[in-house]
């Protein structure tokens, strides 16, 4: 099926990559929003898990490894092109991780990839769910 224009939603998965206060980030390379930064994440393949589709797109993004803590919540990005027909739709599952090991390094589908500090995101121009993702993580870690 393909992800523009697509018969029904597609599953797509984001992770909260933390090192310490820092907030693993990426610069999209491809649409929707190419060119924003994000979340690392992606489409779950036939066949994996949603952790391990999460650990997996981490890797193919950035190179890094990471354990994954737990659901954040579950988001709806519902995209319509110019004349209203829906271009992109994903139900997106957003997890909790905690880095293990390796420097973000960008690959996959990210332009960019860096660690940054979670009170010092306005720069980055987030979409405002992200915003609300990476604070409900936030609430819920021990650090």
């Amino acid at each position: 099926m393909s992800r523009e224009y697509p018969e029904r939603p597609l599953v797509g998965i984001g992770v909260v990559v933390w090192r310490g206060a820092d907030v693993l980030l990426i610069r999209r390379g491809k649409e929707p929003r190419r060119g924003q930064w994000s979340l690392p994440g992606g489409a779950q393949k036939i066949g994996e898990t949603v952790y391990e589709g999460a650990r997996r797109e981490v890797r193919e993004e950035t190179g890094l490894d990471v354990k994954i803590t737990g659901l954040i919540d579950v988001v709806d990005s519902i995209v319509p092109d110019g004349n209203g027909k829906i271009q992109y739709h994903y139900t997106l599952i957003d997890l909790a991780a905690e880095w293990q090991a390796g420097e973000p390094v960008p690959g996959g589908d990210a332009a960019s990839a860096a660690f940054v500090a979670a009170d010092d995101l306005d720069g980055y121009d987030l979409w405002d769910e992200t915003l609300r993702i990476i604070a409900l993580s936030a609430a819920g870690r021990t650090v």
